[in-house]
């Protein structure tokens, strides 16, 4: 599982290693007095630690997805919730970071390489694939590949990223930018916030930022045009000292008539993995063509929450395009418009010295569509779930099983995981809560947040659920913490219905969960 929280702490920290030309040999001195720097070190090793100690009512039933369960709580995956089974089990991830950085291209080049290896306690040993390995004898090949990238700094303010990197909804360089920055701004990785092989060119002066993306997403026959690409371009400008606002337009072009993506689900418009990640499956037979546009803004007051105790930020995106299918003569016709619509408001209040000491609401709204494609017309959001998984990850809103959060290993499951609600769209947000018991040491959150959908699937209503969670947090070291959470989600008329409960005769039982983490950054 890419691209979530551990992962991206590790990346930015390692981008801001990075930025530094020299470092400071505090342990050499010379005639006493005299510090000598120290040149840039060509190798950096970097990696994250996290274990955490699971319980919760929330399991899939079938015996096969025990490796890694990706998506929509009662969705394609078969995640299920009981009043009288209780799931205990114990995760591990490690993630190795590597960089190199020759002398003789005087820092100008730079080559990086993450990896990932996840397992669940005495799973499975002597075998093949991820997210396993930690059974009696382990010796499993279980190593999987995040980044292989290379930056080059031609010039004063240019950055060109070439090859498998990060894919954010963001200007920010994510190498070189803090994570809180990329899920706290812009489109905070609602729309793409996953790994993807491209081209990325940025230039940066000290008020404005500017990026353009291609990036191939399936490549699928060599000889055929079945491709799906992205294409990106983005323009952010510092309007004020505290004020910031920016555009982007992004395009997708599928070819791929649901072929490619991961393991058998396929991916696209009308691929089973939409069943998992929780977006809306369109009804397509045979061939299709998809043009998707995205076309936004966003902007951010006091975005680092420290130079005003006043903060706010918000975006507006629409998703507009045309899918058309071929006809028996080998002609395609259009089959729908795209026209969707989601809008997010965060803002606050800092009280207290320390960035922890706040309290924040987050709003979220994103267009439906009631009756599918029988007007020819869909009016939900599309994000990239549709063809990677996950792609998207709605993982700041600060809840736990209401909307997915970051801190998982082998299991990504909330009741939404997409913005797009399966299609019905959706108007909810969270009011939270923090404080710094022992400044930038103990830190105590609570927040309470309702969604409910803006179109009713049959049989149920639109009101999906209520959840209150609290956690605490023991930063006791360098980069270590020991942390508790715990989350309840009340299940509200939305899962009355056959079609989103895992088609069950009645609202399936609520989910809760608790956990123990154990973090550690180590460079």
């Amino acid at each position: 599982m890419k691209s979530l929280t551990a992962i991206a702490i590790v990346v930015a920290l390692a981008g801001a290693l990075q930025a530094q030309d020299t470092t400071t040999n505090l342990f050499y001195q010379r005639r006493a007095s005299a510090i000598e720097e120290e040149s840039p070190r060509e190798f950096q090793f970097l990696a994250f630690a996290y274990t955490q100690l699971v319980t919760t009512n929330v399991f899939p039933t079938n015996d096969f997805l025990k490796g890694q369960v990706v998506g929509r709580l009662f969705g394609g995956n078969t995640t299920n919730t009981s009043d009288s089974l209780t799931p205990f089990y114990v995760e591990q991830r490690f993630l190795p970071f590597f960089i190199y950085q020759p002398k003789l291209f005087n820092g100008k080049a730079i080559f990086r390489a993450s990896f990932e290896i996840d397992y669940t306690w005495g799973d499975v040993a002597y075998g093949t694939g991820g997210n396993f390995g930690s059974a009696i004898s382990a010796d499993q090949v279980n190593i999987q590949t995040q980044n292989i990238e290379m930056e080059f700094l031609p010039a004063p303010g240019w950055q060109v990223n070439l090859g498998l990197q990060r894919m954010f909804d963001t200007p920010q360089n994510p190498y070189r930018t803090f994570f809180s920055d990329m899920i706290e701004t812009a489109y905070r990785l609602h729309y793409w916030g996953t790994d993807g092989v491209g081209l990325s060119v940025r230039y940066q002066t000290d008020y404005w930022m500017a990026k353009g993306g291609f990036y191939q997403l399936y490549e699928n026959k060599i000889q055929s045009a079945d491709d799906v690409t992205l294409t990106e371009l983005q323009f952010r400008r510092l309007l004020t000292p505290d004020l910031a606002a920016g555009i982007s337009l992004y395009y997708l072009s599928d070819r791929a008539n649901g072929a490619g993506g991961p393991s058998i689900l396929g991916q696209g418009l009308n691929s089973t993995l939409n069943g998992y990640n929780g977006v809306y499956r369109f009804p397509l037979q045979g061939d299709y063509k998809a043009d998707i546009f995205w076309l936004g803004g966003y902007w951010g007051y006091n975005e680092s929450i420290m130079q005003d105790q006043w903060f706010c930020t918000g975006y507006l995106n629409a998703n507009l395009g045309r899918v058309s299918t071929a006809e028996a003569d080998g002609q395609y016709a259009k089959r729908a418009d795209i026209v969707g619509l989601a809008a997010n408001l965060r803002g606050g209040f800092r009280y207290g010295q320390t960035r922890n000491d706040r309290v924040w609401a987050d709003l979220l709204y994103t267009s439906g569509d009631d009756n599918g494609l029988a007007d020819s017309r869909y009016s939900g959001v599309l994000t990239g779930n549709m063809w990677g998984t996950p792609a998207a990850l709605p993982i700041s809103m600060g809840t736990y099983l209401l909307f997915p959060h970051g801190n998982v290993v082998n299991r990504y499951v909330a009741a939404i995981t997409d913005i797009s609600n399966i299609g019905y769209g959706l108007t909810g947000g969270t009011i939270n809560v923090s404080h710094d018991l022992s400044p930038h040491q103990l830190t105590a959150k609570a927040t309470l947040g309702a969604a409910m959908s803006n179109a009713a699937p049959s049989g149920g209503g639109t009101f999906m659920g209520t959840e209150g969670n609290v956690s605490l947090t023991w930063s006791f070291g360098p980069f270590m913490s020991l942390e508790w959470h715990t989350a309840y989600l009340w299940l509200g008329d939305f899962y009355d219905s056959r079609l989103v409960n895992a088609n069950a005769e009645e609202r399936p039982p609520n989910p809760w969960l608790s956990f123990m983490a154990f973090r550690w950054l180590m460079f």
